[in-house]
């Protein structure tokens, strides 16, 4: 066994403290006891605490440090040695000794270890019992302070990640514990001050600068609608005994008394989903986005479910009839709550109000109601017994019914509901839902119109083009006509093929530029009367001067068209082109060929003579005609369009369909910016 070491001396000995840890703050004494209970280890923590120096304790009997006994029984040593051999482990209090005669209280830990020759040595370990007492009742002073105390407290790591807290912040944030560890600060935390706040302790963190006492005004995800007001208090965390570093904070609300923050903040939050809600409704003019796009915005910030629907039926030359039932589309849904909340919102299309229902006042008003979940609400609202059954098991415990009026015309109704967790809505949320109905209804009544322009449109310009392309010996054909996005218009693209004189054949393919009705009326125009032109037999450039006449008549200030016309018997190809990307030819062995001597300026354009060119087609060689909207696009320029074009048709299959639905998917994106027409035309020689 070694025998003593200076208590100055740094090595470590068999004990030793890491700093910072609670044996800086508990001297603990370490000796051992042999089998004739003589000292036989002496550590520096037992010279401080007992004052005898190794030379003056070692081989000493045991009984020196404890007073002597009243009796003639065994003495303390002795007791406390033969509890240690026969228990394996024992710990409990004792008076012991001092050289200067006093008596003090002592905390002692006992146990058995190997010795040498198969002796063994009974260690004992000793702390004074004042300095235990007191290091037990500050950590139950601190158990009973995280456990009890109803300020929040915290502690948060260097990323602002909860590591503690108790349940007071808990009850204040109003999620349990175990939903916190873990999380980021702004996890929980709901603040409208740009990021302020978690800059605030961050600086803490890293400055080491305390701060007390600031007002935060904020919500948190446990109460999503309820504002509060905090005062916070926060430190920094050092790493003394190896603990991480962070801040440790105190948290106290302190809402009652700051009741003019908390309106101030209520009105920070409901200028955000204000603003929130401007950019995220209407980024399309599609109407069941834009349904969307509402109930987004508000679930779950103002409400735990939402729903937006079109009522159909209503004639915008009549005023509401509220003896009339009510018939509705859904449209969009959302909600955050469990089943069956779920199925009641998104377990219907078209739902049935009857007459003096809670839509019916609303509609007669023409403002926002809110309206308690109750028997009545049902029996008057809800027709559907199972639906019914749906909303009262929901969870919902009120609803808020907003219509959506534009331009004095009811488009429909949304409808956002509350559970027991949230407060009831207010007339502050009456006049929030009432400005996000009034956007959101402008925005759907835009997308309204605009679809049915759109359709108009489409249905114009698909009994404008070509339903059939007809059968021609001397050409096998495949072609495709896409309608741009629904963010975009109707475009002004056309394609023909006509059948002349003498076996031969004219392939057209034409683009007005500009969208909308106006375009597919002009293309519909062009189309006629290039198919007129071709069959009097003109020379293609002839044909395009003439076109050209007519659009500058027809006030058709730009539009693009492509004519060539193939003779099937002598293979000879004329081609002449109005400002149109430039036709491709893909031969039988595979090469491609772009024919761009002709570009010529757009029709409408005026005094620009056009000119054509010839080329032989052998058999097998195939004609790629198309429009912009093909190889043109925001990433990447025409000629790179081009590029790719060409790239495909040395891959193409050998059925044409195949081929034009190939070329489609390689080129053009899921939603195209512009319309897209391609023709694939394989010619084939013919006897005279």
């Amino acid at each position: 066994m070694p025998s003593d070491r200076p208590s100055g001396q740094q090595a470590r000995g068999p004990l030793w403290s890491e700093p910072g840890s609670l044996l800086e703050h508990v001297a603990v004494a370490v000796f051992g006891i042999d089998d004739a209970n003589r000292i036989c280890y002496w550590g520096p923590g037992a010279e401080q605490l007992f004052g005898y120096r190794a030379a003056e304790a070692l081989a000493k009997p045991g009984a020196l440090l404890f007073p002597a006994s009243p009796d003639e029984g065994p003495d303390a040593c002795a007791r406390l040695a033969e509890r240690g051999r026969t228990e394996g482990y024992w710990r409990g209090r004792l008076l012991a000794a001092h050289p200067d005669g006093s008596a003090f209280d002592c905390g002692f830990r006992v146990f058995p270890v190997a010795g040498e020759a198969g002796h063994s040595v009974v260690m004992a370990l000793a702390s004074r019992g004042d300095e235990l007492d007191r290091v037990k009742t500050n950590l139950a002073f601190l158990d009973a302070l995280f456990e009890t105390c109803p300020i929040g407290l915290v502690m948060l790591d260097e990323e602002l990640r909860y590591a503690h807290l108790n349940q007071g912040l808990a009850d204040i944030n109003g999620l349990p514990i175990e939903d916190h560890l873990g999380r980021h600060l702004t996890d929980i935390m709901i603040t409208a001050d740009g990021g302020e706040y978690e800059q605030m302790l961050r600086d803490v963190a890293r400055d080491g600068k305390p701060i007390a006492g600031v007002r935060v005004g904020m919500r948190t995800r446990g109460h999503p609608d309820r504002d509060k007001v905090l005062s916070v208090s926060f430190f920094p965390l050092s790493r003394a005994g190896g603990t991480r570093a962070g801040v440790g904070g105190l948290l106290v609300d302190v809402t009652d008394r700051e009741q003019a923050i908390v309106e101030a903040t209520a009105t920070r939050q409901r200028l955000a989903l204000l603003d929130q809600a401007s950019t995220r409704i209407g980024t399309t003019l599609d109407v069941k986005v834009t349904a969307q796009e509402l109930v987004d915005a508000v679930v779950p910030v103002f409400a735990d479910a939402a729903v937006v629907e079109l009522v159909e039926g209503l004639d915008e030359r009549q005023p509401f009839d509220p003896a009339l039932p009510v018939l509705t589309r859904r449209l969009a849904h959302g909600t955050v709550l469990p089943p069956p909340a779920t199925e009641l919102v998104s377990g219907v299309a078209g739902v049935h109000y009857p007459p003096g229902s809670a839509i019916h006042r609303m509609l007669r008003t023409g403002r926002p109601i809110a309206v308690p979940v109750n028997e009545e609400f049902m029996l008057r609202t809800m027709l559907d017994e199972a639906r019914a059954r749906l909303l009262a098991d929901s969870g919902l415990t009120c609803l808020l019914l907003a219509p959506l009026i534009a331009r004095d015309t009811v488009q429909g109704i949304a409808i956002f509901g509350r559970s027991a967790a949230r407060a009831t809505f207010t007339d502050q949320d009456l006049s929030l839902a009432s400005e996000l109905a009034s956007r959101a209804a402008l925005c759907l009544d835009n997308a309204r119109l605009y679809s049915r322009e759109r359709n108009i449109a489409l249905t114009f310009q698909r009994a404008l083009l070509p339903s059939s392309l007809g059968s021609f010996p001397s050409l096998h054909l495949a072609h495709r006509y896409l309608p741009g996005s629904h963010v975009t218009e109707v475009g002004g693209d056309w394609y023909d093929v006509i059948d002349l004189p003498d076996q031969r054949v004219a392939l057209v393919v034409g683009d007005v530029m500009g969208h909308g009705v106006s375009a597919a009326a002009s293309m519909g125009r062009l189309r006629i009367t290039a198919k007129a032109l071709a069959r009097h037999d003109q020379e293609p450039e002839k044909l395009l001067t003439e076109l050209d006449h007519c659009a500058q008549e027809a006030g058709i200030e730009l539009a693009t068209c492509l004519y060539i016309r193939y003779d099937p018997v002598t293979g000879g190809t004329r081609i002449a082109s109005a400002g149109h990307p430039p036709p491709l030819l893909r031969y039988p062995d595979g090469r491609t060929e772009v024919i761009d001597e002709v570009l010529g300026v757009p029709l409408g354009v005026g005094g620009c003579p056009f000119r054509s060119t010839e080329v032989d087609l052998p058999d097998d060689t195939t004609l790629v005609l198309y429009t912009d909207g093909l190889i043109e696009a925001r990433d990447h320029d025409i000629d790179e369009g081009l590029t790719a074009l060409r790239s495909e048709l040395h891959r193409l299959p050998d059925s044409l369909e195949a081929a034009a639905d190939h070329i489609l998917a390689r080129l053009v994106p899921s939603s195209p910016a512009d319309d897209t027409v391609l023709l694939l035309a394989r010619v084939h020689r013919v006897r005279p």
